[in-house]
C-alpha cells in the first residue's frame, strides 16, 4: 500500500509541471520550443518504441495497446511517463479495448521521455499539454528506477556466455545502433553490418574500426518515410544486395512497398557502396503490427537470388483499418521468393507457400533448403521447414500458413479467425525437435518454443569440432511477450543435427550450443570457422523488464589445442 500510495502521490505533484501547449489550440498554433521537441520525439519513437507500437502508432493486437488518438493518454498523460520510465504490466482499458501484455521500461533520459511523449501526444490527437522533464523526474522518483542512471545500470551489457567445451567467445565491438544482418567479405577480413534502417557499416575485422559505408539517404528512391532494412548479402562480385521495407499512404490503401538494393561501386577501402534500385514490388500494408515484409535474401548454388517475404498478418485476419486492406495474405507474402540476379527486368517465382515469416534460410550440406519461422501470438510452436523448390510445371509446396501451425491438424482453430484450409491442399509438416533443448516439458515439438523467435540460421559444415560438425546454428532472439509456462524462451543459441526418417520427415537432435544472449538476431560463419553473433541489444531475458539499447557482435571460435599446448 505504500509504494502505491507514493506512486500516487508522484502523480498529483506532476500536474502543475505540464503546461497548456497552445495559444490557440484550434488554429494549430505550438510555441518554437514544443515543436523542436516534437521533431526529437519522433525520431526516439521510431528508435524505441515502433517495434511495439508500430510506426502509425496503431499497437500490436491484444499485447500493445495503440497510441493514435488513445483515451487512456488523453485521460492520464502521467500514465504514458510511468509506462516508459517505469514500465506497465497488467491489464488496462483503450479506446474500448483490453490490453494485458507487459512493457519494459525504457532507456530514455528526462528529457528524451517528454520529448516523445510531446510527439505522441500532439501528433496523434491525444490532447493539448506540453510534457516538461521536471514532470518525468518526478514521476520516476517513484518507480523501481527512481534515477535515470538507476535505469542505464539495468541495461548494461551482460557477461559474456560461457564458451562451449572446445571454443572461446570475445567480444568483437559494441555498435551505435540497432543492427539486423551480418555479411562477410569471403576471406575473414571484414564483416558488412546492417542497421534496421538503412545504414550499413563495415566492421575491420583485425582493426576492429567500425566505419559507416552506406546511410538511408544514399538508397535513391524511396518515399520520404520510415524504412526498415533486414536483409543483406554479399554476391561474387563483392556487391551488397539489401531488402528494404517502406509504408507508403497510397489511396486507397496503404501500401507496403517492398524493394531489392543492389551496390554499383567501391571505395578506395573496396568497400561496396553507391546502391541502386534493383527490383520493387508492393502489396496492402499490414492489418495489424505484422507486416514482416521481406527480410533474409541468399544465394543459392544454382546462382539464384533466394528471398523470404514475411506475413502481412498475425494468423490470417482480414483487420479493421479501412485503408489497410482486408485480404488476409496476397499472392506474395507469406513465402519464398527465387528471382534471377542477372535479369533486367526480374519477375517473382514462388517457391514455397504458408510460411509465415521465415527470418533466415540456409542450405545444408547436400544443398536442401531449410527455413526457420517465427510463429503467432498463439501459442503455436517456432517451425523450421525444410523447402523443395517445384520442378517447371508444378505448384510449390504448402507449409499451412495460416491454416495450421507446427503439426496441429488443420481442423484446429487457433483462432476465431483462423480460415478453413482450401480443399486438396496438402500440408507439409515441420522439422520435429526431438530436444532435449529447444522445446517444452521434454516434448518433441515441431520445431521450438512457442515465441522464442528463431532468427540467423548456419551450416557448420565440416569444420567445425565433431560433436557440432554438420549441424544447422539457429539464433533466437527471444520472446516479446509472457511465454508459456512461465518461462523465457530464447536468447540463445541452438545446435541441431538433422535426419530424415523413413516416412520422409525430418527429424532434429538439438542442444544449446550458447546462452544466454542479448537477443541474438543474425549469425555469420566464416569458412575458417570463426561463428559471429549479433546482439540485437542487452538484456539476455523477458522477465527482467530490462530496458533496451543497441547491442554488440561476439565471435565465438573454435580452439586449436595443440596451437594451445605449444
Amino acid at each position: 500500500m505504500l509504494k502505491r500510495f507514493r506512486h500516487c502521490l508522484g502523480l498529483l505533484l506532476c500536474l502543475p509541471l505540464f503546461v497548456a501547449a497552445r495559444d490557440n489550440d484550434a488554429a494549430g498554433v505550438t510555441s518554437p520550443g514544443l515543436e523542436a521537441s516534437i521533431k526529437r520525439g519522433r525520431l526516439l519513437y521510431l528508435a524505441h518504441c515502433s517495434m511495439c507500437h508500430q510506426p502509425t502508432g496503431r499497437g500490436s493486437g491484444d499485447t500493445y495497446p495503440p497510441l493514435y488518438q488513445s483515451d487512456y493518454l488523453r485521460a492520464n498523460p502521467t500514465a504514458g511517463i510511468r509506462a516508459i520510465v517505469g514500465g506497465l504490466s497488467g491489464q488496462i482499458s483503450v479506446n474500448g479495448r483490453t490490453f494485458n501484455g507487459q512493457m519494459p521500461a525504457v532507456l530514455l533520459d528526462d528529457g528524451q521521455v517528454a520529448d516523445v511523449l510531446n510527439f505522441v501526444l500532439h501528433t496523434w490527437d491525444n490532447g493539448t499539454l506540453e510534457v516538461k522533464a521536471a514532470a518525468v523526474a518526478a514521476i520516476r522518483r517513484t518507480t523501481d528506477f527512481p534515477t535515470y542512471e538507476q535505469l542505464v545500470a539495468a541495461g548494461q551489457f551482460r557477461p559474456l556466455p560461457t564458451a562451449p567445451e572446445g571454443f572461446a567467445v570475445s567480444e568483437l565491438v559494441r555498435l551505435p545502433d540497432f543492427a539486423t544482418r551480418l555479411a562477410g567479405d569471403g576471406k575473414g577480413n571484414r564483416l558488412y553490418v546492417l542497421g534496421q534502417h538503412g545504414t550499413v557499416w563495415s566492421l575491420d575485422l583485425t582493426t576492429r574500426k567500425l566505419t559507416p559505408i552506406i546511410v538511408q539517404s544514399d538508397l535513391r528512391g524511396l518515399q520520404p518515410s520510415d524504412i526498415s532494412t533486414l536483409g543483406l548479402a554479399l554476391d561474387d562480385k563483392k556487391r551488397l544486395w539489401m531488402t528494404v521495407n517502406q509504408r507508403v499512404e497510397t489511396q486507397p490503401l496503404v501500401t507496403n512497398e517492398v524493394s531489392i538494393y543492389r551496390t554499383t561501386r567501391h571505395d578506395t577501402n573496396g568497400n561496396p557502396t553507391h546502391p541502386e534500385l534493383w527490383f520493387k514490388t508492393g502489396y496492402p500494408f499490414g492489418v495489424g503490427p505484422y507486416n514482416h515484409g521481406v527480410s533474409e535474401l541468399r544465394f543459392g548454388a544454382d546462382g539464384m537470388l533466394y528471398v523470404s517475404s514475411g506475413s502481412r498478418t498475425d494468423g490470417g485476419e482480414t483487420g479493421n483499418v479501412p485503408n489497410l486492406g482486408k485480404m488476409g495474405e496476397t499472392e506474395i507474402t507469406s513465402s519464398i521468393w527465387r528471382l534471377d540476379p542477372r535479369a533486367e527486368k526480374p519477375h517473382i517465382e514462388i517457391i514455397a507457400r504458408g510460411i509465415r515469416n521465415a527470418y533466415s534460410f540456409n542450405w545444408d550440406g547436400t544443398g536442401n533448403l531449410f527455413t526457420v519461422s517465427n510463429g503467432p501470438d498463439a501459442h503455436a510452436a517456432e517451425e523450421m521447414d525444410m523447402v523443395t523448390p517445384p520442378k517447371q510445371g508444378e505448384a510449390p509446396e504448402h507449409h499451412g500458413f495460416p491454416y495450421q501451425f507446427a503439426d496441429a491438424p488443420a481442423s484446429q482453430k487457433w483462432y476465431p479467425h483462423t480460415p478453413i484450409a482450401p480443399a486438396g491442399v496438402h500440408f507439409v509438416l515441420p522439422v520435429l525437435n526431438e530436444g532435449p533443448d529447444g522445446i517444452v516439458d521434454g516434448k518433441p515439438t515441431s520445431t521450438f518454443t512457442p515465441h522464442s523467435s528463431p532468427a540467423g540460421l548456419v551450416w557448420t559444415g565440416t569444420r567445425w569440432p565433431e560433436q557440432y560438425r554438420n549441424a544447422f546454428l539457429v539464433g533466437r532472439f527471444g520472446n516479446l511477450i509472457p511465454a508459456v509456462h512461465g518461462q523465457d524462451a530464447g536468447f540463445d543459441v541452438l545446435s541441431l543435427h538433422l535426419d530424415r526418417r523413413s516416412d520422409g520427415r525430418w527429424v532434429a537432435k538439438t542442444k544449446t550450443f550458447l546462452s544466454p544472449l542479448g537477443r541474438p538476431i543474425d549469425l555469420h560463419l566464416t569458412g575458417g570457422g570463426r561463428l559471429f553473433v549479433l546482439e540485437y541489444t542487452r538484456p539476455t531475458d523477458f522477465k527482467s523488464q530490462a530496458g533496451w539499447l543497441p547491442g554488440r557482435i561476439l565471435e565465438v571460435r573454435p580452439v586449436d589445442k595443440t596451437a594451445t599446448a605449444q
